[in-house]
């Protein structure tokens, strides 16, 4: 991981709502238990956007940053995306993140 991946992963953490949304995916069955699939495909997108009660467009863009920086992951499943945490890449972000400060 080089310091411009670095800055980017911190830039990705930079809007509170996107650290919203790696907090509910780190615990989908507390924040998604309503969610009809099983949550192994992870949590659809349409819920995340109920949770953050922002337009579609909006939440997409924010998966979108999280997903480059490789925070989190998606998988469709038909007509639908589901999205779940990278706790692997979380995980080294950390520990690079710390070995910088």
């Amino acid at each position: 991981m080089g310091v411009t991946e670095l800055d980017e992963m911190i830039k990705a953490l930079s809007h509170p709502v996107r650290r919203d949304i790696l907090n509910w995916l780190k615990q989908p069955s507390q924040f998604f238990s309503d969610q009809e699939h099983p949550l192994s495909f992870g949590v659809c997108a349409g819920l995340i956007d109920q949770k953050t009660g922002l337009s579609q467009s909006t939440v997409s863009a924010h998966l979108a940053t999280l997903q480059r920086a490789g925070f989190i992951s998606s998988k469709k499943v038909g007509q639908w995306n589901f999205f779940s945490r990278n706790d692997a890449a979380i995980q080294q972000f950390l520990t690079r993140l710390n070995e910088q400060l």
